[in-house]
């Protein structure tokens, strides 16, 4: 069996630059590399649903944005399958027979489960569905048998919650189901991209994203407006890179190449860092730098994603193949759970036979 990539997104809003350098990167350079048989992109409406069920518009407005997204960051529907989680109802059947697998106590011990609860503020007040959106999630790696989920740091509790229900089903049924390996971003930076606040997490919710469809106006609105170190307030005075989102943007995103274009007078990043902690160099001229950097990058971006618009109902179309192929690729591995599980009733010749001469007997 080859290496089958699954991984993808929660259609809750347009797509940023925390999404792109902590998995979207990584998905067009592993989907580009030839070593996977098989990439599915989910786009994961259902566990959306979990936490927005009073605004299913929301969701479904954003389920076209996210994939625009993702074709204009280079997702090729020739070499992935994009599609729409709630398109293969398979997936529900799974996670319902995987619930008998894992206890309350387990999903409450979850730590991103409890962090995603304290951010909501659900405390007594949580959907079954969110609660369990974990074994939901083990169902949308393991429905596809991937080998391989190229996600961020914070989803660690998750893999390793469904590798736990991977070992159990095998266990208990039979050697059916496919434990999965996290593949995590190569920059150590790009583990957790803060938002344009300084705050931790980049997140939509927070409104401190810098999107990848911003204009070129939004972009330098939000990056000249960007926290940097508060105690940096005269040119000439130390500034202290700890918690400086500019700094962490431009480890991120600059290259030597982007100095020799837009600032000559440094030969990298480190040496723009040093001038910034011995004092003399403004924030002005340093968010100059990165909104320059930015645009560079995010520009072709824009252009390739304003093509795409053109063309809507061809997007979607090749999100219903895709959901089709993704069906059927699910609904093989439904089949070898149900008979692991001897619940295949009516595929059961010898179930069958032996209840025929069972009841000749009488």
């Amino acid at each position: 069996m080859g290496k089958v990539i699954l991984t993808g997104d929660r259609p809750t809003g347009r797509l940023h630059l925390g999404h792109y350098v902590g998995s979207l990167k990584r998905r067009v350079e592993l989907q580009n590399s030839g070593e996977f048989e098989k990439i599915f992109i989910m786009i994961a409406d259902a566990q959306a649903l979990t936490d927005n069920a009073d605004n299913p518009e929301k969701i479904r407005q954003n389920i076209i944005e996210v994939a625009l997204d993702y074709l204009a960051c280079g997702l090729d529907p020739e070499k992935s399958t994009l599609f729409i989680q709630s398109q293969v109802p398979e997936l529900c059947e799974l996670s319902f027979y995987y619930m008998n697998l894992v206890t309350v106590s387990r999903l409450q011990r979850n730590p991103t489960v409890k962090s995603e609860i304290q951010l909501r503020n659900f405390e007594t007040s949580i959907p079954v569905g969110f609660f369990t959106y974990p074994i939901s999630q083990a169902a949308d790696i393991t429905a596809f048998k991937a080998t391989t989920v190229p996600v961020g740091e914070d989803q660690l509790p998750m893999l390793e919650q469904t590798k736990e229900i991977v070992r159990k089903f095998n266990s208990v049924y039979d050697e059916v189901l496919v434990e999965p390996e996290i593949l995590l971003p190569k920059n150590q930076v790009c583990m957790r991209l803060p938002g344009t606040d300084g705050k931790a997490k980049m997140s939509k919710s927070l409104g401190n994203c810098i999107y990848l469809s911003d204009t070129k106006e939004e972009v330098k609105k939000k990056v000249m407006a960007m926290f940097t170190d508060p105690n940096h307030i005269k040119i000439e005075d130390p500034g202290s890179l700890e918690g400086n989102a500019v700094f962490t943007y431009l480890d991120a995103f600059a290259s030597d190449e982007h100095f020799e274009r837009y600032l000559p007078e440094y030969k990298n990043l480190q040496e723009l860092k040093d001038h910034y902690q011995r004092g003399g160099l403004g924030d002005v001229k340093v968010k100059r730098f990165l909104n320059a950097v930015l645009e560079e990058f995010l520009e072709p971006i824009r252009t390739r994603r304003k093509e795409y618009e053109q063309n809507i109902p061809a997007v979607y179309e090749m999100l219903k193949k895709g959901s089709q192929v993704a069906r059927a690729e699910a609904a093989k591995t439904l089949d070898e759970v149900r008979a692991a599980m001897k619940i295949n009733y009516f595929d059961d010749e010898a179930l069958i036979q032996s209840h025929v001469e069972k009841f000749n007997q009488n």
